[in-house]
């Protein structure tokens, strides 16, 4: 039987630590360092042209369900969108008229990512969950610009504001680790396809022609992030945790395009630390720290019961999201379902080849098309590994078809896949019309064929290239002196 007694006056205790005030500082280090990393995106997506390359230069772009109708700016437009999406973080990082700034932030980041989804990023998804839960934090409390306005606030905010981002990221960093317990990744791929080819670049880099060197950074991997990312909540554990993930942040960066990713997870990760941790730093270094008040917590003060309910729905929701693909009788590396906004990050090595085949039927005429003919090479390399976006645009070729004035038609794809270094393999069947048939949101979808070799590791590829070596030996043994008589 349950004891209402009890779990009412837990809940009122937890309302009430939740209510408590704590210093601001850590609070706004995150801030600054949130706005300050937006800022620097943006100039680099300026600096390498990428927003020409990822939303003009593409004739067609693939939208999220239910957000069909967002579609890029006209080519000023887009660009001034984007300078002002710039702007608005550099006033969040300065703590400038913050409200304003860090809901225009939310509003055109959002906007940017809704615009395609062969673009879609983790670190773009964990931007826009850090920019939501900002709109509804007191960030700007401490060392801002508008507190400087205002004559200098207290700086104090309440301890649900740095709860709520702790447990936003310890999400992140724990089903980072759940979602490596495959397979693969338990034999040491896709690890040894990304790391063995740059083993020259770094000192023992020689390690990596062993497989147990690979399969060992790929559980180290899981338990720094499953072990780890708790021992971040215990004080003792804290700071040497942070360091070994610095140092993996740090080897992320150096390996790996991954753009903003592992500074803003860094960054992120600060905010475990004690809420006035930069005041104490500073005065460590010596150096004088903007006084901050937190003022006395208010006998009977608790958090509202709107608040709570707020911060357990959103709980709720990122736990529920990557727990999804659960729900699917496929595999999710391969089929995809529930891949997205699930933490699946550099876990999965995919290519793919192929075309699609249109046929008319009054007449039997048949057209091959090339996706590279109509698709960026991006959106083409990233589409023929995403089931959800082949059937994407082979609708999208037979509505272009339907406009040119046949009638009655059917799409096909013929579509080869390899996962993490495996043979390649047929993806979608290649007799099933897709342009008849309904992409199931909440279900496998049968023309998606099943991946044949559950498992793969560093031996087995190992393995298949000595096989291939072998192979071109002997179809090219190269060229041999004739001796003569």
């Amino acid at each position: 039987m349950i004891d209402f007694s009890n779990t009412a006056a837990a809940l009122r205790q937890s309302r009430a630590r939740l209510a408590t005030p704590v210093s601001g500082q850590s609070l706004a280090v995150f801030r600054i360092l949130f706005g300050a990393l937006i800022v620097w995106d943006c100039w680099r997506f300026v600096r390498y042209d990428r927003l020409w390359r990822y939303w003009v230069a593409p004739e067609f772009h693939f939208t999220y369900a239910g957000f069909g109708w967002v579609s890029p700016l006209p080519e000023p437009w887009l660009q001034a969108a984007w300078l002002l999406l710039g702007a608005s973080a550099l006033f969040v990082m300065l703590g400038l008229f913050y409200r304003p700034a860090i809901l225009l932030l939310t509003v055109l980041f959002g906007y940017f990512f809704l615009l395609d989804k062969a673009e879609y990023l983790n670190h773009f998804y964990l931007v826009i969950l850090f920019a939501f839960l900002l709109c509804a934090l007191p960030a700007a409390n401490c060392w801002s610009l508008d507190s400087w306005r205002r004559g200098g606030a207290s700086g104090a905010v309440p301890y649900a504001a740095v709860f709520v981002l702790r447990l936003q990221l310890e999400i992140v960093l724990i089903f980072a680790g759940l979602v490596k317990l495959t397979p693969d990744w338990l034999k040491g791929e896709p690890l040894g396809l990304w790391l063995r080819p740059q083993a020259g670049d770094f000192p023992l880099g020689w390690l990596l022609q062993y497989d147990w060197v690979l399969i060992a950074a790929s559980r180290g991997t899981i338990a720094l992030h499953i072990l780890g990312a708790p021992l971040l909540l215990w004080r003792p554990t804290r700071l040497p945790v942070f360091l070994i993930y610095c140092v993996f942040h740090l080897l992320n960066a150096q390996f790996f395009n991954i753009g903003i990713f592992p500074w803003l997870t860094m960054a992120a990760t600060l905010i475990m630390f004690a809420p006035d941790w930069p005041g104490r730093l500073l005065r460590l270094l010596r150096l004088q720290a903007p006084a901050v008040a937190v003022a006395a917590t208010p006998r009977g003060a608790l958090l509202s019961p709107l608040a709570l309910a707020a911060i357990a729905v959103w709980a709720a929701l990122q736990i529920g999201l990557p727990l999804r693909s659960l729900a699917f009788d496929s595999d999710v590396r391969w089929a995809g379902d529930g891949h997205r906004f699930s933490w699946r990050m550099r876990i999965f090595d995919r290519e793919a080849e192929g075309y699609f085949r249109i046929v008319s039927h009054p007449d039997g005429r048949e057209w091959r098309i090339d996706p590279d003919d109509y698709l960026t090479p991006r959106q083409a390399a990233t589409m023929l590994t995403r089931a959800d976006m082949i059937h994407q645009f082979a609708n999208h070729l037979a509505r272009r078809w339907r406009e040119a004035g046949h009638g009655s038609l059917s799409v096909h794809a013929h579509v080869r896949k390899s996962l993490n270094g495996r043979p390649a393999q047929e993806f979608i069947d290649p007799a099933v019309d897709l342009a008849a048939v309904q992409l199931n949101q909440f279900a496998p979808d049968d023309w998606v064929l099943p991946l044949e070799r559950s498992a793969w590791g560093a031996a087995d590829n190992r393995a298949l290239e000595a096989m291939r070596a072998t192979a071109n030996k002997i179809d090219n043994p190269g060229n041999k002196s004739a001796a003569g008589p």
